[in-house]
C-alpha cells in the first residue's frame, strides 16, 4: 500500500476519492408559535454561469428523448442546473411519474447520473439529473465544497422543482442516488415524505467513509478515533491558512497515472474518471477534488441517522465484487418494513455500475418506480 502512503491524511483524503475516483431543541421555543418572515426566492438565473449548450456529455444521446437545461433553487438560495429529459413518446399534456438523480460524489451530470435519466426518461418517466450545489454548472462558491447538510438539501430542492413542473404528477416523485449520493438519498427519504420511492446505485455512506477510513469493520474503534482528531487537527490548520492566503486546498481527485502497488478499486476510479470513458473538466472527481476543509463536517454529521424512519419504498443496488459493497449492507440493516430491498449485481465491481449499461439492472429499476410511483 505504499502510494496510499504518499498522502497525507490518507484514509481520510482517499475518502474524498472514494466516489469521484474518491439539532438541538429550540431553546424551549415551540416552532407552530414562532413568527415565520417570508423570504422572496431567489432570481432562478442568479450567480449561474454561461451554460453549456453543446452535447458535452460522455455518453451518446438517445434519440427516444429530449433534453434541455433547467435551472431551480434550494433554500440557501443556491441555484442549481440541472438536464431534464423526458420520453418523446409522453402525451400532449399528460402528466408523468418524475424521477430526480445524482451522483456519484465528485461527478457531475454529464458523467453518470445523466446516463441514468435519459435511460430512464426512455422507459416512460420524466428524469432530473442534477448537478449538486458548489458542483460542475451549478452556484456556489467557493467551488467544490461538499456538504452532508447540502447534498441532502439538493435532493429536497430537486424535488420542490419538479412538483411544480407541468409535466410531472407531482404525486409521483422519487429520487435515485449513485454512490456517494446514494447515502444522500437515504438522508433525503428520512427527511422529506414527498419522496415516494428510492433508489441506491452502488452507494457509499460518506459521513462513515471519512470519519473511519475504508474498511473499518473490525477495527480498532480506538485507532479510528485517534486518526480521526488527527485530521480534524490538520485540516483546522489548513482551514486557518485557507483564510489567510484567501484561497482553498483542494483534497485532490482520481489519481492521473495508475501504479503497480495501487488496490485495485482507485484502478477502476482512475479508469473511469481520468480516461475517455468517464473524464470530464467540470468534474472535480477527474480534477482537483473537493475542498479539503469539505471533510470536517461529514466527520461529525453523520448521515443514515433515521434511516429505520423511511416508509417509502427503498430498492438497494450494488455489485457482488464492489469494494463498497459493506456499505449498502450495513445501510439496508437500518432499514425497516417489508417494501425494502437489497439486490446484489452478479460479478460486478464499484464502478461497473457507473456506466456498463449490460450490468446496471435498468428492468428493475423500471420495474421498481412503476410499482411505486
Amino acid at each position: 500500500m505504499k502510494w496510499i502512503k504518499k498522502y497525507r491524511l490518507a484514509k481520510q483524503l482517499l475518502a474524498t476519492l472514494a466516489c469521484g475516483a474518491f439539532m438541538a431543541m429550540n431553546g424551549g421555543v415551540s416552532l407552530a408559535s414562532a413568527a415565520v418572515v417570508p423570504s422572496k426566492a431567489p432570481a432562478e438565473t442568479i450567480n449561474v454561469h454561461r451554460l453549456s449548450e453543446s452535447w458535452d456529455k460522455v455518453f451518446p444521446e438517445d434519440s427516444r428523448v429530449t433534453h434541455h437545461k433547467v435551472t431551480f433553487h434550494n433554500r440557501y438560495g443556491i441555484t442549481l442546473v440541472g438536464d431534464l429529459y423526458e420520453p418523446k413518446s409522453m402525451n400532449q399534456g399528460g402528466k408523468l411519474p418524475a424521477i430526480a438523480m445524482a451522483g456519484p460524489y465528485g461527478a457531475v451530470k454529464e458523467q453518470v447520473s445523466g446516463r441514468y435519466a435519459q435511460e430512464m426518461a426512455a422507459r416512460g418517466f420524466l428524469t432530473l439529473a442534477f448537478d449538486p450545489s458548489f458542483t460542475g454548472e451549478s452556484a456556489g462558491e467557493p467551488r467544490n465544497v461538499t456538504s452532508p447538510d447540502i447534498s441532502t438539501e439538493d435532493f429536497s430542492a430537486a424535488v420542490d422543482y419538479l412538483a411544480n413542473h407541468g409535466h410531472v404528477d407531482s404525486n409521483r416523485i422519487g429520487i435515485l442516488g449513485i454512490c456517494g449520493w446514494g447515502g444522500f438519498a437515504l438522508n433525503a427519504a428520512a427527511m422529506d415524505p414527498r419522496i415516494k420511492a428510492t433508489v441506491t446505485s452502488t452507494m457509499y455512506d460518506m459521513s462513515r467513509n471519512i470519519a473511519n477510513g475504508y474498511f473499518d469493520n473490525g477495527k480498532d474503534a480506538a485507532d479510528i478515533q485517534k486518526e480521526r482528531k488527527e485530521a480534524r487537527r490538520s485540516i483546522s490548520e489548513q482551514r486557518t491558512a485557507d483564510y489567510k492566503n484567501g484561497t482553498y486546498q483542494m483534497a485532490g481527485g482520481v489519481p492521473t497515472e495508475v501504479t503497480e502497488d495501487m488496490p485495485q478499486f482507485v484502478r477502476d476510479y482512475h479508469d473511469f474518471y481520468q480516461t475517455k470513458r468517464g473524464y470530464h473538466s467540470r468534474s472535480f472527481g477527474s480534477t482537483t477534488g473537493a475542498t479539503l476543509s469539505s471533510l470536517l463536517d461529514f466527520m461529525v454529521m453523520p448521515l443514515l441517522t433515521y434511516a429505520d424512519e423511511i416508509d417509502s419504498p427503498v430498492l438497494m443496488l450494488h455489485g457482488e465484487k464492489a469494494h463498497s459493497r459493506y456499505y449498502s449492507e450495513d445501510a439496508f440493516k437500518k432499514l425497516t418494513g417489508d417494501n425494502k430491498e437489497l439486490y446484489i449485481v452478479p460479478n460486478a465491481v464499484h464502478t461497473d455500475l457507473y456506466d456498463k449499461m449490460d450490468v446496471i439492472p435498468f428492468d428493475k429499476i423500471e420495474a421498481f418506480f412503476k410499482q411505486n410511483l
